[in-house]
């Protein structure tokens, strides 16, 4: 993987946490946004050194949830059943979905590399369970019905 895609990946898994991370603390997107770019991008711990993350798409998928976020979980709605509506979803889940849902609005990216991409995400907080397979299905529905013409 080159380090571009490397910094690509990080950034969308960045952009979870800041989601998650503005859900549950209620801060705003500029002081999250403020607190990954300077603090945790490249940033080393005691566990290991954080990868440096593309900020240009950081900053988009942010912007992106905060300006389309009610139609994003539109799409996540119709591509879940009934009795699991958007909030009763783990709030891990709801970021990947609202930060997958953003690039798949931007249009940017091939559908299929923002499934695989947001699935390795999944996978990275999810190791054991079977929320990757999930985030698979969901997104994979989220993407017919955002970009029908990418599947024709």
């Amino acid at each position: 993987m080159t380090d571009k895609r490397k910094m690509k990946s990080a950034a969308r898994l960045y952009a979870v946490q800041a989601l998650f991370q503005m859900e549950h603390s209620s801060l705003g997107i500029d002081r999250v946004r403020v607190e990954f770019e300077d603090h945790r991008f490249g940033a080393v711990y005691d566990e290991g050194e954080m990868i440096e993350g593309d900020v240009t798409l950081f900053r988009a998928i942010l912007d992106g949830v905060v300006d389309n976020q009610s139609r994003i979980d539109q799409l996540t709605h119709h591509a879940l059943v009934a009795k699991w509506p958007i909030d009763r979803i783990d709030p891990t889940l709801r970021a990947t979905f609202r930060a997958a849902g953003a690039e798949l609005l931007a249009r940017t990216t091939p559908p299929k590399v923002v499934i695989v991409e947001y699935v390795d995400v999944a996978k990275a907080f999810f190791p054991e369970g079977r929320e990757p397979k999930f985030v698979n299905a969901v997104l994979d529905h989220m993407a017919r019905e955002a970009r029908p013409e990418a599947f024709a």
